[in-house]
């Protein structure tokens, strides 16, 4: 017995809350209807379709693990991170990051992705750039996909952690920087090293 387009859109939204990754094809298959009719649901439902719905979970679960600044404020889309180890994000050059006479990407992007993303590995409620070396080894053009990848290398004695980042298009080395980072939990105060001395 077929169920009411009420019942069913009812039962369509439990059944994406409890997987996500349900495809409109096993839905259809579940419910009995055409997979036309599923996408339909959805859209009056304004449930997003099955790619968006996989982002959004992955964001989420991202966003669980970065402390140290909101997701969304990282310049590029982070698609692995381990905090206090390493990170991994993508950055599509478009036409608002080129210069419009040569369509050569703007530098501070591919800073800006960089360093986000080594504020972003920093496993802390507080993390800022205290020094960066940077160096840029070729041009980005429009179009192109940046990845950069961020690595905890060490930390320093006054407690900063030292973070290198490189980025890439394809196999190609177009970015590389050493970030100094300031983090609230590991910076040594000024009395520290002196409190035992006398």
């Amino acid at each position: 017995m077929r169920k009411s387009k009420r019942e069913r859109q009812r039962l369509l939204q439990e059944t994406i809350q409890e997987n996500p990754f349900i495809t409109d094809e096993e839905l259809a298959e579940k419910f009995s209807v055409s997979v036309q009719t599923i996408r339909l649901d959805r859209l009056e439902l304004s449930i997003p379709e099955l790619r968006e719905r996989i982002k959004h979970v992955a964001q989420q679960s991202l966003a669980d693990k970065v402390r140290s600044l909101p997701i969304e404020e990282v310049i590029g889309e982070i698609i692995d991170i381990e905090p206090d180890h390493s990170a991994i994000s993508i950055f599509d050059v478009k036409s608002e990051h080129v210069f419009k006479r040569n369509r050569i990407a703007r530098g501070h992007h591919l800073f800006a992705q960089a360093n986000s993303l080594a504020v972003a590995v920093i496993n802390d409620e507080l993390a800022l750039t205290a020094k960066a070396n940077i160096r840029f080894t070729r041009q980005v053009k429009e179009n192109e996909r940046v990845v950069a990848k961020a690595k905890v290398v060490g930390e320093k004695e006054n407690g900063r952690t030292i973070v290198e980042v490189n980025s890439y298009v394809g196999q190609e080395l177009v970015f590389s920087g050493t970030f100094e980072m300031y983090r609230s939990n590991r910076e040594k105060k000024d009395g520290d090293s002196n409190e035992n001395s006398n």
